[in-house]
């Protein structure tokens, strides 16, 4: 499968993310592996070279759960959400279509990736599988982790006069000032600047606020 126009875009942008996270530091093997918390490891199978394997439109999580059901190392990057509807997805793909795979292609084949359920094929140049570099994966792994450790942080650190933004609904775009959490419930009191120097009193979910680009 030939990778090209857009998704060929798409990967040198993957590329360039992940120097650039790698290039602010080197630290020993053990340590590259560790998410942002300290926690976990990344799946990996020593000695083996990481691909990019591409998903059919929105299913990332299918696809990876068929590349493990199968016994390959591979690494899905996803971010924590906070969605409004609790029963919405919770997590979304850092790079939508996108996860890694490591693999013996000279032993499995490309077919092995090509006719996988939910797969669209490893990504190629020419005829030849595209390798990832082991420190990009590193640091996407760590970066991830560490955009995940701060979406968890933001709701336990809101206090009372922190600026805010509505992320979801309605009065999305519009910024306020953080009031106080309501008991017993996943809402909060803002006050939103909805006029000119005048501050409306509102009830969100929680999940709605994120920090405005300004803070």
């Amino acid at each position: 499968m030939l990778f090209h126009g857009g998704a060929r875009a798409a990967w040198t942008w993957i590329r360039s993310r992940g120097s650039q996270t790698a290039a602010h530091g080197r630290r020993s093997e053990g340590a590259e592996l560790l998410d942002a918390r300290g926690q976990g490891h990344l799946n990996e199978t020593a000695g083996l070279p990481w691909y990019a394997l591409r998903s059919k439109p929105r299913q990332e999580e299918s696809l990876w759960q068929e590349v493990r059901r199968r016994g390959f190392s591979t690494f899905y990057p996803r971010l924590r959400v906070r969605p409004v509807n609790p029963r919405a997805r919770k997590t979304r793909p850092y790079f939508p279509g996108y996860l890694f795979v490591q693999a013996d292609l000279p032993a499995v084949g490309l077919v092995e990736f090509q006719w996988m359920p939910y797969s669209l094929g490893l990504v190629c140049f020419g005829d030849d599988a595209a390798s990832v570099s082991p420190s990009l994966v590193h640091a996407l792994w760590k970066r991830v982790g560490s955009m995940n450790d701060e979406e968890t942080k933001f709701g336990q650190r809101l206090r009372r006069g922190d600026r805010v933004m509505v992320r979801e609904g309605p009065l999305a775009g519009y910024e306020g000032v953080f009031d106080a959490r309501l008991t017993g419930q996943e809402r909060v009191r803002v006050l939103l600047s909805l006029l000119r120097d005048r501050y409306v009193m509102v009830e969100l979910s929680e999940s709605s606020l994120e920090r405005p680009l300004s803070s």
